[in-house]
């Protein structure tokens, strides 16, 4: 490990020195609230993307620029006086404390149960539920739908709303229901093709991809995790295309559909 010669109270004071108004970097003077956002996304992504690699001397670094965006949204808060790193952090531990009874039993975090004996993790689950529930209510957000954002991935939010509503007894009671519900999207899909009407196959489309969401659900994966590994699967069986029809001394693009299609299933072999 990297000798350790900062510590959060550095961050913190090299954050606010980046925004003093006549000494600071300029470009960190420009930037606002919204102007950082796409920025956090990026560093997010990274984030899942060095585990997913299992780079874990590049998760350290990938992390740390994750906390500078924290860090950077709470100098903003300071500066407006809308809020400070510390009161991101007092309300973040209040909410866990709050959240697990079963860890710190009587509100407080000094608080300890008193054995480790196995406990019912459904319970568990189902009070966490019922917890954020009674958050979002005293938030003014009583719908069970309120304050799933809209800026979600569009596969990741629909995992989210079918959990919500799962929560609250919408849900198919067995996941043959849910391969059913596939089959039947994939069909009317297929309707709207068979009748050249692209509208209606968007839309089926969209049910249909919810569809898989579910089942992706039902099966406890994260559909965003299961999509990232269909992307990586077909990139890497795609490149081996590549380079083996370079190494054969054709482009790819040269090839017949059928080339391709024999190269494909090299690819595949390739892997089993």
């Amino acid at each position: 490990m990297k000798l350790e010669k900062y510590g959060l109270e550095d961050l913190l004071y090299l954050m606010a020195r980046l925004r003093e108004p006549d000494t600071g970097c300029p470009w960190d003077l420009q930037q606002d609230y919204r102007s950082i956002t796409p920025s956090t996304l990026e560093e997010a992504y990274e984030v899942v993307d060095a585990i997913e690699k299992a780079d874990y001397g590049h998760l350290q670094e990938e992390l740390g620029d994750l906390l500078f965006q924290v860090v950077f949204y709470s100098q903003l808060g300071q500066e407006d006086g809308h809020f400070s790193f510390k009161g991101i952090v007092s309300e973040l531990v209040d909410k866990l404390v709050r959240r697990h009874p079963h860890v710190f039993p009587d509100g407080s975090l000094e608080s300890r149960i008193e054995t480790r004996a196995a406990r019912d993790e459904e319970a568990i689950k189902a009070n966490w539920e019922q917890l954020k529930s009674q958050e979002r209510a005293a938030k003014g957000k009583a719908g069970i739908l309120d304050d799933v954002p809209l800026t979600l991935p569009a596969l990741s939010r629909a995992a989210k709303l079918q959990k919500r509503a799962a929560n609250a007894g919408f849900d198919w009671p067995h996941i043959a229901g849910v391969v059913e519900k596939i089959e039947e999207e994939l069909t009317e899909v297929k309707a709207a093709l068979a009748a050249e009407d692209k509208t209606a196959a968007a839309d089926e489309l969209g049910d249909l991809l919810f569809a898989a969401v579910n089942l992706s659900r039902h099966l406890k994966l994260d559909p965003e995790a299961v999509l990232r590994a269909g992307n990586s699967k077909f990139e890497r069986r795609f490149r081996y295309m590549e380079q083996t029809a370079r190494q054969r001394g054709q482009p790819l693009e040269n090839l017949s559909a059928a080339a391709m299609e024999a190269l494909w299933l090299e690819a595949k072999a390739e892997e089993s």
